[in-house]
């Protein structure tokens, strides 16, 4: 136990100290309320940043979701991933039968609150690219959970794709107003709107 809160800590230092993940909380405050965060993603330090910039009482119910082929690679990023973010893997190379959102869902049956990538894979750019459906299909399934846009700045530039170790930089995370939903809304109609919720973000 005592050791496992030893790497969490490092864990969180350690990004604070090469990428700053400082927090600003634009358009919402921190609270214990269920959450999907959803945000751009340029690097595989994204889910990291997110996560490290949550107060410490929000991260102990708030699961990163990632990519099963690239955590579950290596004893240390495997027990990075699932012992101490206890992130929400994916497979997104579809073997067997299952649906990539079911762990996603079973996760917000549990009350957990998730940290999510809509563009579904790393963009080495400053704004996302088009949304998937994911987003709208938990929202449609879970619509008591309310939406946090989430802007990334910077990361793009500090961990491209391709590299292996950050490079030092400045590196902001800001947290928007929890975006309006209904079931009843459309899918690309609610796709754009998360999307651009997250781009406004960029400019403020």
């Amino acid at each position: 136990m005592f050791d496992s809160i030893r790497l969490v800590t490092g864990i969180t230092l350690l990004t604070k100290l090469l990428v700053g993940a400082y927090p600003q909380w634009q358009g919402c405050a921190p609270s214990r309320a269920q959450r999907i965060y959803f945000a751009n993603h340029s690097s595989h330090m994204d889910a990291i940043v997110v996560w490290s910039s949550l107060p410490p009482e929000l991260r102990q119910k708030t699961r990163p979701v990632a990519a099963k082929d690239y955590w579950e690679k290596g004893a240390l990023r495997r027990r990075i991933a699932i012992k101490e973010l206890r992130v929400v893997l994916i497979d997104r190379l579809h073997s067997g039968h299952t649906n990539p959102l079911d762990p996603l869902k079973e996760a917000l049956r549990q009350g957990d609150s998730l940290i999510i990538f809509p563009e579904g894979t790393r963009r080495p750019q400053p704004l996302p690219s088009p949304f998937k459906s994911g987003l709208w299909r938990l929202m449609r399934e879970f619509p008591q959970v309310e939406l946090i846009p989430v802007y990334i700045e910077n990361l793009h530039r500090s961990m491209p794709k391709g590299t292996l170790i950050p490079t030092p930089t400045i590196c902001s995370v800001r947290f928007g107003a929890p975006l309006p939903h209904s079931v009843e809304d459309g899918k690309e109609e609610f796709l754009n709107r998360a999307r651009d919720a997250v781009i406004k973000l960029a400019s403020s």
